[in-house]
């Protein structure tokens, strides 16, 4: 069973206040002039040691500070685009050490703000690889295998261009953190989420392209995949990516999850017996789902049998739709899904019902999965 995911959706905690007087810190004061300048300079350009990534609008936004004589410390938002890859700044909640000496402000580090997930580079110095569609920085990884990493992200994105015409920027940023801790830590969630994932894709569905996709890899779990599956993965994470602009709340994870497998397994000779192990044994012992798969059925950190079935079935739900209806239309289903209820989408694309695709599905895992 290949390590799957949801997408994540990530809202940094709002640890700003909108005043910068009376914000509720203890010592809390108006900017002092020589605050605002030293992090000013000091921020002017990013660190050295990320001299590699290509960064641009590299900023911090001071909106408090809490002085106690000589030493300050100030609450900041970081602002920063890779280049050619984030359509609007990426933001960072921060605090910022500062120290007085001869009546001068200097900037001494910084660091997280409580409760806001660290940025990549927190984690150690990073390695960059580039392809030819693909950005890969990791910490704690050989340069060998980010550039193997990239060279899967680089086979996936011309992959997903063959199946999504939608427009999309055609380029992938892949994180990978030295371990499944700090890929957690990435994510803000606890480690027990994501084991036995491959990777997982970051970013807020709808509005437009979202600013910062990211896809953050477990590097435990990549590692245990064989060469078609780390290639099914990237697929799968690149297809959220892609797909981005066009799913909402409205979009049944079904639909967005089975979406993305169908794009990872189309031009692979994988059965639907040796892509849904799982599956394949429920209905062999007579527990054909009643339904496709809710959203609830993806949450992290549950059964890892019933997460595996679900994604499973989603998968067979699309290809299913593809096969009857036409990959033209489930690429429609997809995107009227995202603009108005599941019932309308269905009777637009596919002229049916939800019920009437259940029954098919059912009929479908039925002779596809049943007993040989």
């Amino acid at each position: 069973m290949l390590p799957r995911h949801r997408p994540v959706v990530r809202v940094l905690p709002l640890l700003l206040c909108a005043l910068l007087v009376g914000c509720g810190l203890s010592g809390a004061a108006p900017l002092d002039p020589g605050v605002r300048r030293a992090v000013a300079d000091w921020s002017a350009a990013p660190p050295a040691r990320l001299a590699g990534i290509p960064l641009e609008g590299w900023s911090y936004e001071v909106a408090s500070v809490r002085r106690d004589g000589d030493r300050a410390l100030a609450r900041a938002r970081l602002h920063y685009r890779l280049t050619g890859h984030d359509a609007a700044p990426a933001e960072s909640a921060r605090e910022v050490d500062l120290t007085r000496d001869d009546g001068t402000w200097r900037v001494t580090g910084d660091r997280p703000a409580p409760g806001a997930p660290p940025q990549l580079w927190d984690q150690g110095d990073p390695t960059v690889v580039r392809g030819a569609h693909a950005l890969v920085l990791g910490v704690g990884q050989t340069r060998q295998t980010l550039s193997g990493i990239a060279a899967e992200a680089d086979r996936a994105v011309p992959a997903v261009d063959a199946a999504w015409p939608g427009p999309w920027a055609g380029r992938v940023v892949v994180l990978v953190p030295g371990t499944l801790d700090a890929m957690a830590a990435l994510l803000g969630q606890p480690a027990a989420a994501y084991r036995g994932m491959g990777a997982v894709t970051t970013g807020k569905a709808g509005a437009g392209p979202a600013p910062a996709d990211r896809v953050v890899v477990n590097p435990e779990g990549y590692a245990q995949l064989s060469g078609a599956g780390r290639r099914i993965v990237l697929t799968h994470e690149v297809t959220h990516v892609a797909t981005r602009a066009a799913t909402t709340a409205e979009t049944p994870l079904w639909l967005s999850e089975g979406f993305a497998d169908r794009v990872a397994y189309r031009d692979t000779a994988s059965t639907p017996a040796e892509a849904a192990p799982a599956l394949g044994r429920a209905v062999r012992r007579g527990e054909l789902p009643a339904a496709l798969p809710s959203n609830e059925a993806f949450a992290f950190g549950g059964d890892p049998d019933a997460l595996a079935r679900a994604y499973e079935g989603s998968w067979l739900a699309c290809r299913l739709i593809a096969a009857k209806w036409g990959d033209a239309t489930l690429v429609r289903l997809y995107e009227s899904a995202g603009r108005e209820p599941l019932p309308t989408a269905l009777a637009e694309t596919i002229g049916g019902d939800l019920a009437g695709l259940t029954t098919a599905w059912q009929a479908a895992l039925s002779g596809e999965l049943g007993a040989p």
